[in-house]
């Protein structure tokens, strides 16, 4: 099985590819869009400002492969800003135009807690998903971020957290999953959640 993760420079590829590394695979690491075409399974990981991280996937000429990748229905896994990146604009920092894979706005935390929400809080499971398997209602996980995805339909939804609002930290559609937080961060149940991932594209990659 081929997993690719992608490199647009926003850090923290290590820990992903290590975490990957622990559940049996090895993955690619790239920066080149034409390693998706025979992909199994992409992971798009990232740190930082929603500017940045569309201005890298832009130069790096990743935005058309990434899309024509969710596209094609195979397995795709953002984290953090590969969560947000998903959604139509970012408010963080301006307006800013993302993939518009998933319909919605990325907004600011509200005011009244310490931003960024940093360290570990509850995931609340509100729907199954294969992504959770083996995984317990309100599990811990890490984050670090200070805006969060408010999708237009609220079926995309299948895991929350609490910090100032209730806000959506798992979404799925289809064959894209994402999560607001760092699962190559939080212990074993995020090496798990990678697992899990990696079950339902070896099970995608046996039905094709």
């Amino acid at each position: 099985m081929k997993v690719v993760v992608v490199d647009y420079g926003a850090g923290n590829l290590h820990s992903v590819a290590r975490a990957v590394s622990h559940a049996g695979v090895r993955p690619l690491i790239t920066s080149s869009g034409r390693y998706l075409d025979d992909a199994d399974a992409l992971i798009v990981p990232g740190v930082g400002a929603a500017a940045d991280t569309m201005k890298n996937l832009r130069e790096h000429d990743l935005i058309e492969p990434i899309k024509d990748y969710i596209a094609s229905g195979r397995p795709f896994l953002g984290v953090c800003m590969g969560q947000q990146a998903l959604f139509d604009v970012s408010e963080e920092g301006g307006q800013h135009q993302c993939l518009g894979v998933l319909k919605g706005r990325v907004v600011r935390l509200p005011g009244g807690q310490k931003v960024p929400h940093m360290g570990w809080n509850r995931v609340f499971i509100t729907q199954e998903h294969p992504i959770f398997e083996g995984i317990d209602d309100g599990s811990h996980f890490y984050f670090v971020h200070s805006y969060y995805p408010n999708p237009d339909d609220p079926a995309v939804v299948i895991g929350e957290t609490e910090y100032g609002v209730r806000f959506p930290s798992v979404v799925a559609k289809d064959n894209v999953v994402a999560t607001q937080f760092h699962p190559e961060k939080s212990g074993q149940t995020g090496l798990r959640m990678y697992e899990n991932f990696l079950r339902i594209a070896s099970r995608a990659e046996v039905a094709s």
